[in-house]
């Protein structure tokens, strides 16, 4: 730490060309904070799924429903311990630009199914009586400035008309990437007001094994025992299904991955390119350094120290002001559910910045280790 004044006189001694650098990386660590946030939001639901649950959906698409029936069928699989069922509703409120997903759900199994979501008791047990009712996520009830006991209608699009319901509890999630922007509501309500060939039928059914090893002679034994029957099915692991909708968008970790290494690249040249300057300017102090009693490792020290407390400062910079960013929460109106910066890729950042630090002054450092004094002498 006795060089820490000495390092940062250096880096800040040509203070325009210093800030330009600062920015340059800043800029690009905030970039790459929006990025890796992007895609967290759109894999969401990779990273969050249950080891143990498997999603159950109609073998021609997962807009055909099955029959009601499935649930008691599905609990006498081997290995299956817990079955629950919902429903997309696809409901507006007030615009179609204001996107949250509505679920029709079985209150008694639902919330047992997923221990990651929390509901006020109170608030839950007055939504399992109250068959208008809903449960609505954190963020939802925040976006819309809903509170417990509004009354929320909503224009149904699958299913015609206007829905009302009443708001009976709010849920939050015990991780911070859980996804609280969903909407709930009684499937009951649903089977009752909607139409005549929806009756006795689900969207989907969500089941859970006895142990996650044992997921994939589960799923086999799902589909083996609906083969050849109406309503026949494709069950797979919760990871795997939010993995083919993160694959409907693209290859996002290949992108992201091409853009950070144009982004690397660039840092590299223009940090290089400033610490070679800046050794270059001073040949004649880094030989006075070596005439008092300052080691060749102790100059390469030096120089490789000032550039990585240029990258390291200019991407705390940058992660920070992306994590102030997000912390807003989704700029899209809920087209990214779940705009969460996580710790540990913010210090996946700064390392990237150490990596770019390290790397562009590794030749400005050598330059200067290499420097004898009589020939710098010379040159002033």
């Amino acid at each position: 730490m006795k060089y820490l004044p000495l390092i940062v006189r250096n880096l800040f001694r040509k203070k325009t060309r210093a800030f330009l650098t600062l920015g340059s990386i800043a800029v690009a660590l905030f970039l790459f904070g929006l990025l890796v946030t992007v895609e967290t939001a759109l894999s969401q639901g990779v990273e969050v799924a249950g080891a143990d649950r498997l999603v159950v959906i109609n073998r021609v698409s997962l807009i055909q429903p099955l029959p009601i029936a499935y649930r008691d069928r599905l609990l006498q699989i081997p290995g299956v311990t817990a079955v629950t069922y919902a429903s997309w509703f696809g409901g507006v409120y007030q615009d179609e630009r204001n996107f949250f997903p509505q679920f029709a759900i079985d209150p008694e199994s639902f919330l047992k199914m997923y221990p990651e979501y929390s509901v006020p008791p109170a608030q839950w047990k007055t939504f399992l009586g109250d068959r208008e009712g809903c449960v609505v996520g954190q963020a939802t009830a925040k976006r819309f400035g809903w509170k417990v006991g509004d009354r929320i209608p909503l224009r149904g699009t699958i299913f015609p008309g206007t829905w009302e319901f009443n708001l009976d509890g709010i849920y939050t999630g015990k991780r911070p990437d859980d996804d609280t922007t969903q909407f709930w509501f009684h499937r009951k309500y649903l089977e009752e007001r909607g139409p005549e060939w929806f009756k006795g039928y689900v969207g989907w059914y969500v089941v859970r094994v006895d142990n996650p090893d044992h997921a994939v002679d589960v799923v086999k034994a799902i589909d083996a025992r609906f083969a050849n029957s109406a309503w026949e099915t494709h069950t797979d692991t919760e990871k795997a299904f939010a993995a083919s909708f993160a694959k409907q968008i693209g290859n996002i970790r290949f992108i992201i991955l091409s853009i950070g290494g144009v982004v690397f690249f660039t840092l590299l040249l223009v940090t290089g390119n400033t610490m070679a300057m800046a050794v270059r300017e001073r040949i004649g102090e880094l030989a006075v350094l070596k005439t008092v009693g300052f080691t060749d490792a102790g100059v390469l020290g030096l120089v490789l120290a000032e550039a990585l407390t240029l990258a390291l400062l200019g991407g705390v910079i940058g992660l920070g002001l992306a994590k102030a960013f997000t912390l807003s929460g989704d700029p899209t109106g809920g087209l990214l559910p779940i705009f969460y910066l996580a710790p540990w890729k913010m210090a996946l950042g700064l390392l990237l910045a150490a990596m770019v630090g390290v790397l562009s002054g590794i030749v400005p450092a050598v330059t200067a280790m290499r420097l004898k004094i009589v020939d710098a002498l010379r040159r002033v």
